[in-house]
């Protein structure tokens, strides 16, 4: 029986394939669609293949981390571990001061209670945090930064209304800061001492935080855009070597950022080792 062919279809009313189909009677792909094919298995096996060994080559993050973890019986300490130590020591050289400052020259009695909270945590901080640079056998910071310097020179200038609202905005933006450092270690670290004090510092910061919000006087507009373009904080770069060290390291000089406050001594005291 002769089939009819049905124009435009490829395909003759018995069911029959034509040659402009691009098929055979056999199923079979003719060459130039074989070659797409094949090109796109290629492509896709390109685009996957990293992903597969992406955990057997060097340089990754995995790898990052195991380089800069040292080892300690408290549980492995990071790089990142050590840097949050430091910027809780860095945190009370210059909050603690600027909380005392608050109680003297705030014109509110929020203010007021804003300082004394600030005063409050960070000696508690300060002393928590010497005690686990201690067992860890790392030294501290004696000393502010150069930005944390600034910022107690802006307020030492103000008066009035002007430094209740200077005090209030500058403290919460610092104080957002950390508490992001604080996040990210808590769920991160392996070490025990490290766990407990990101314990302790996610409370009081989280305090400070409500405490200078309470004043009324923060600007969240002004918050949202310095937070987006300030980026992430960088490492500290402390003065401490780059893990747990050997031996009784000198006591640091005492902290004086102004003549009028008077901060705990810097000193961290390792342990002997036995």
């Amino acid at each position: 029986m002769r089939s009819r062919f049905i124009r435009g279809s490829g395909l003759t009313r018995g069911g029959g394939l034509t040659r402009g189909s691009g098929l055979t009677r056999g199923g079979g792909l003719i060459s130039g669609s074989g070659l797409v094919l094949v090109g796109l298995v290629v492509t896709l096996a390109a685009l996957v293949f990293p992903v597969w060994s992406y955990e057997d080559r060097s340089g990754t993050g995995l790898d990052t981390l195991n380089a800069q973890t040292e080892s300690t019986e408290f549980g492995p300490l990071s790089a990142l571990d050590r840097d949050f130590i430091t910027k809780v020591r860095l945190a009370g050289l210059w909050e603690l001061p600027a909380g005392q400052q608050a109680g003297e020259r705030g014109t509110t009695g929020a203010v007021h209670t804003a300082g004394e909270h600030l005063v409050e945590g960070h000696t508690f901080l300060d002393a928590r945090v010497r005690e686990v640079a201690s067992q860890l056998r790392l030294e501290l910071p004696s000393q502010p930064t150069a930005q944390q310097r600034r910022w107690l020179a802006e307020l030492s200038a103000e008066r009035g209304a002007a430094y209740d609202e200077k005090f209030a905005n500058v403290l919460r933006l610092a104080h957002g800061k950390v508490f992001a450092v604080v996040a990210q270690v808590r769920a991160s670290t392996r070490n025990s001492l490290v766990r407990a004090l990101a314990d302790d510092a996610n409370t009081t910061v989280l305090d400070h935080i409500k405490v200078l919000e309470a004043t009324g006087l923060v600007d969240f507009d002004r918050l949202a855009r310095d937070t987006a373009t300030s980026g992430p904080q960088p490492a500290t770069r402390s003065p401490a070597p780059p893990g747990p060290v050997d031996g009784s390291p000198p006591a640091a000089a005492p902290v004086t950022p102004t003549p009028s406050f008077t901060l705990p001594p810097a000193v961290s005291r390792p342990r002997p080792r036995p």
